[in-house]
């Protein structure tokens, strides 16, 4: 098929994946209202169009955390997106390098750290989980320190993962064992070009990061069984503590949705945050982040920088996430479905598209530079 667009990824993943990755990658929680109120929100935020002004010379360039960027995007961490192509992770971290934008690895990815290090010729983001066992975590840090990745993503909106019902339905959560294994590999036999490159060829298959705490299994039996006995329900502000004792580099705070919230992460110093809902994976009926994010940024965009998530499927929304305040755009979803159609190769044209996508929008609200976005090339913006 003819890519042209996010939601062209997205078909194209959706005819390769086996139905239980699809359904992990596409689904959010509950009914599902906050993802979709994720990128209706975004896509009524109207901007102002302007002409006639020399618009010859755009730069995409940035810098987040003092790292010089192509452009504000940065790749989110995507749970076993490792599994959406062969070594995915380290397919996917290639084409970030390639295109000047920062990779983050989640801690639960298929491909551990040392692989993708390996495969890195720069520093790369992690992503961190608060589990129970605070030494494996150490451990964990001790790893992303050695592998020299240039900053911490901490994950804080997941004590508990979201009831997410089109997992249970595809045999992804709730069904342990033989049943659910049986289910996955019927599914992957329906997928014979993924079953060939990824689920023969891409081996091994297994949460590697994570690998010391899960005693000879994959973590992929009951993918979320494995989180709720394991992520630490009782995280509290005070654990930044613990965190910051062993990471002295940038540490960013993703899943922030209220400005008390945003306010208690400047006052424990965190660097930067992340406003999002999880794409809309956990708490559904939340706000939507292009609701939540201007009070944000009005509350602590002067203290510590603001990324956000949620609904960006262009780079027009790229723009318009940067015009309500945010400093730079995570993709989540983005990536792994261009992962998944093309690899390395579908990875790198996504990030083309999102570049062609921001310079048009640029011109067209004319302006040359990413810092000359913001709330004056919004028309009629309210944030309510």
């Amino acid at each position: 098929m003819i890519i042209a667009n996010i939601a062209d990824f997205r078909e194209a993943a959706r005819r390769r994946l086996p139905h239980f990755l699809f359904e992990y990658l596409d689904g959010g929680s509950y009914a599902e209202e906050t993802l979709r109120r994720n990128v209706a929100d975004l896509a009524e935020i109207a901007l102002r169009q302007r002409v006639l002004a020399d618009v010859a010379d755009i730069n995409l360039s940035a810098e987040l955390f003092g790292q010089r960027m192509a452009m504000p995007v940065v790749l989110a961490p995507i749970g076993l997106a490792g599994l959406n192509a062969r070594r995915g992770e380290v397919q996917a971290v290639r084409a970030a390098e390639a295109a000047g934008v920062p990779f983050t690895l989640s801690t639960v990815s298929a491909c551990p750290l040392s692989e993708v290090r390996k495969a890195a010729a720069k520093p790369f983001w992690f992503q961190l989980y608060m589990v129970r066992d605070r030494s494996f975590m150490r451990d964990l840090l001790a790893q992303a320190r050695e592998a020299e990745c240039s900053a911490l993503v901490f994950t804080v909106d997941m004590p508990v993962p979201g009831s997410r019902y089109r997992d249970v339905r595809s045999g992804l959560a709730g069904a342990p064992g033989m049943i659910g294994g049986l289910r996955r590999t019927m599914q992957a036999a329906m997928r014979p070009g993924w079953a060939w490159d990824v689920g023969l060829m891409g081996r091994p298959h297994h949460l590697g990061n994570i690998a010391p705490l899960l005693r000879g299994s994959t973590g992929l039996e009951d993918f979320f069984a494995w989180m709720r006995g394991n992520f630490d329900t009782g995280i509290h502000w005070r654990d930044l503590d613990f965190i910051r004792s062993e990471w002295s580099g940038p540490l960013i705070l993703k899943g922030i949705l209220d400005p008390a919230d945003a306010k208690q992460a400047a006052e424990v110093g965190a660097d930067g945050i992340v406003v999002s809902n999880h794409g809309g994976r956990q708490l559904d009926g939340v706000l939507s982040t292009a609701r939540a994010l201007p009070p944000i940024v009005d509350a602590v965009g002067d203290r510590l920088t603001v990324l956000a998530d949620g609904g960006v499927r262009s780079g027009l929304d790229v723009v318009r996430m940067l015009a309500m305040g945010a400093k730079g755009v995570l993709l989540g979803r983005a990536w792994a479905f261009a992962l998944a159609a093309g690899g390395e190769a579908g990875v790198a044209k996504m990030l083309g598209l999102i570049a062609a996508e921001m310079r048009v929008a640029m011109a067209l609200t004319g302006v040359t530079r990413v810092d000359q976005i913001g709330r004056a090339n919004l028309a009629n913006f309210s944030p309510a």
